[in-house]
């Protein structure tokens, strides 16, 4: 059913309501080119993450990978860019330590999406991340317990 303001259906401006999802949304969206470096970074991935906008856009992905992470993000980054797919677009989720502007480790899950030009290749990838963090320390923990008790 169609919401109705006196009498007539709201005609939704759908390009505000993407606009809006993707800039308002609770989870970090992000999007990097090719080369890793970021030109899309909305209200969720300053919440996550800790670094406004205008700290992250036109850096390198690095701000967030914890430096042993690195070399085996970027293999498979440069794999996705090169092939122009991933697996983590098909609806797998990957579940990987980040980084906060402060240092902090956290744990989020992800998801991606290559955008690519009309000739098929690879522009670059978004990703929509969610801090995992409690869930994880939770899981931890309960794993710890059962453990000690066997």
């Amino acid at each position: 059913m169609t919401p109705a303001v006196q009498g007539r259906p709201l005609e939704p401006d759908v390009d505000r309501f993407y606009r809006r999802l993707v800039r308002d949304t609770a989870d970090a969206i992000v999007y990097a080119d090719a080369e890793g470096l970021i030109g899309f970074w909305n209200a969720g991935a300053e919440r996550v993450f800790g670094f406004s906008a205008a700290e992250a856009i036109g850096k390198s992905l690095d701000i967030i990978i914890p430096e042993p992470l690195r070399q085996r993000h970027w293999s498979g980054y440069l794999e996705s860019v090169r092939s122009g797919k991933s697996r983590y677009g098909m609806g797998d989720v990957l579940a990987v330590p980040a980084l906060r502007k402060d240092g902090t480790r956290i744990s989020v899950e992800f998801t991606i999406l290559p955008f690519h030009d009309k000739a098929g290749r690879t522009l670059g990838m978004a990703a929509t991340l969610r801090d995992v963090t409690k869930r994880f320390d939770e899981m931890k923990a309960l794993r710890a317990a059962v453990a000690a008790q066997r």
